[in-house]
């Protein structure tokens, strides 16, 4: 009934034919799925199949990406029980519990639930090798605990020395598991973080730390020893910071990991910085421009000589934008040379200059030398210091391109930082083409965000900004976004075209506010407008965007 019900869904969904549904019955494997025949035959895919049961079901699909999953719920399901039927428990709300399976319609699994753990179990669909990597994942940490001698978070004296001497497997099977753990919830940064009783384990994932696991004090240095033999450092050092890099290969994909140990009263503090190198390089078209606010960029960029500045905080995606840059010029008949600190991605066809302060391979110094290499365009990470400041401006003046960052708030702001450094306000004027202002804001999850009526104070700030809104978007959570309302995040631009009249009145040093309104004059959006725009969309939430622009 089970086999006939999920053909005849198919069917009425238009994905398979009744002729595909006998040719499937008759080649149909023991121990397969129907929906496995559908697909290893490819008849359809596993996401059609899942689409199809969720509209004909009401199972709603989530992608376990991200997900994370509560650790007491793994207790009440044996591994071995999740692998024979490809479930996996999420967690428990109320008197429910929530699990993933690649197949709703195994109602033998549900009852086998109910009976084993006592509660109502409540499906969602996710597909077959998301939940095989999860029981993986998950199952693995609590073996690779148990094989360290931690059970609910109990450790012997005995067991740490065991571990520690006899056998180092159990800890670096922990330290590539937390690694991998963070890689699937698309996490930038690892927390390591040493308290009185406990070690934390905290991920930031778009731009938010959460704690995502705890684990006993006494496996602290032991962790940290690991993490330092793995990124070269000195495991007998305890008492000053130190950087190492590591780079590997997790889940197919090629990461380079910064970390940084800074001694606290507590024991030694990690944070690992997450790059992954074989990510697809973003295009400026991926970065969540308006098309106007792209059109203003390819110009910039498209111009032989002078100086683009990309500002904003530290996390605020400048370099991604930088690269995305240098990925639209690159081309065999250009020269590009960029000095970074550190390189961050390596791209082909581009020729890279990492920094080395301690052989005096600084900024300004790779600056003067890369002038000597015939480049037609220069990239420098950031400008730190007014040396460095002053070569780009030389560079962009004798037919350069020079694109770099700056900490600034705002794109007008960059200019009175470059005059605060002591720059003459006509080179200024004279070498800069253009100045982008970012931010990073979270991106609703479309899954489960809602609409309604704006709230008074909402609609006061959109009438200030004499922005029309009739509904907004809200965040509200659900196993896709791991309960968080977001997934994934996009920039807001302020993107600010040096005119004819931008550049005389900057070399006239004409105050900043002058500056402002001849820049809303031209046209100029703030990052305030840009994110008033994407709650308008419905992309991102006001709440998101008043945390990085200013009303």
């Amino acid at each position: 009934m089970a086999l006939q019900r999920i053909g005849d869904i198919l069917i009425k969904e238009k994905i398979i034919n009744e002729s595909q549904l006998q040719e499937a019955l008759k080649k149909k494997q023991p121990d397969e799925r129907l929906g496995e025949t559908f697909i290893r035959l490819k008849f359809t895919t596993e996401m059609q199949i899942l689409k199809a049961l969720e509209a004909s079901t009401g199972v709603q699909r989530i992608s376990l990406t991200n997900f994370t999953i509560d650790g007491s719920v793994l207790e009440m399901v044996t591994e071995a029980f999740c692998r024979r039927n490809n479930i996996i428990p999420l967690r428990i709300e109320g008197s429910k519990l929530l699990y993933a399976t690649s197949d709703p319609l195994d109602f033998a699994t549900l009852e086998e639930l109910r009976m084993m753990t006592g509660y109502q179990p409540k499906a969602y669909s996710a597909a077959k090798n998301d939940i095989i990597t999860q029981i993986e994942k998950y199952y693995g940490f609590t073996r690779t605990l148990e094989a360290l001698g931690v059970k609910q978070n109990i450790m012997s004296e005995q067991a740490i020395e065991e571990a520690g001497m006899e056998d180092e497997t159990p800890m670096v099977k922990l330290v590539n598991q937390i690694l991998t753990s963070a890689v699937f919830q698309r996490a930038s940064d690892i927390h390591i973080d040493p308290l009185d009783d406990k070690t934390l384990i905290r991920y930031r994932v778009d731009g938010i730390l959460d704690t995502v696991r705890e684990f006993p004090i006494k496996i602290h240095s032991q962790m940290v020893s690991r993490i330092k033999v793995m990124s070269g450092m000195d495991i007998t050092e305890t008492r000053v910071p130190q950087d190492g890099r590591i780079q590997t290969l997790i889940q197919q994909k090629n990461l380079d990991l910064r970390i940084s140990t800074l001694p606290t009263v507590r024991g030694e503090k990690v944070v690992m910085r997450i790059l992954d190198l074989s990510g697809a390089m973003n295009r400026i078209t991926s970065l969540g421009l308006s098309h106007d606010e792209e059109a203003m960029i390819l110009k910039m960029i498209s111009q032989p000589n002078g100086i683009v500045l990309v500002s904003g905080p530290t996390g605020s995606g400048k370099t991604t934008t930088l690269y995305a840059c240098l990925n639209e010029l690159n081309d065999p008949n250009v020269n590009i040379v960029t000095v970074e600190d550190p390189v961050e991605i390596k791209m082909a066809g581009v020729n890279q200059v990492q920094v080395h302060p301690d052989v005096d391979l600084t900024f300004a110094n790779a600056l003067r030398s890369i002038l000597r290499q015939d480049p037609n365009i220069i990239m420098i990470g950031e400008i730190r210091d007014v040396e460095t400041a002053e070569i780009s401006i030389r560079a962009s003046l004798t037919g350069h391109l020079v694109l770099s960052t700056i900490h600034t708030n705002s794109a007008i702001k960059t200019i009175s930082r470059l005059m605060d450094m002591g720059l003459e306000p006509f080179l200024i004027a004279s070498s800069l083409s253009g100045i982008i202002s970012q931010r990073l804001v979270r991106r609703l999850c479309p899954e489960c965000s809602f609409q309604e009526e704006p709230s008074s104070r909402e609609k006061e700030i959109f009438a200030k900004n004499n922005v029309s809104i009739d509904k907004v978007w809200r965040a509200k959570g659900c196993p896709s976004c791991n309960y968080k309302g977001y997934a994934g995040r996009i920039g807001i631009f302020e993107v600010l075209p040096i005119s004819k009249t931008m550049e005389k009145l900057i070399s006239d040093s004409r105050p900043m506010d002058e500056l402002d309104q001849q820049a809303e004059k031209e046209g100029m959006v703030s990052l305030l407008m840009s994110g008033l725009e994407k709650v308008r969309s419905g992309v991102t939430t006001l709440e998101e965007v008043l945390k990085v622009a200013n009303e």
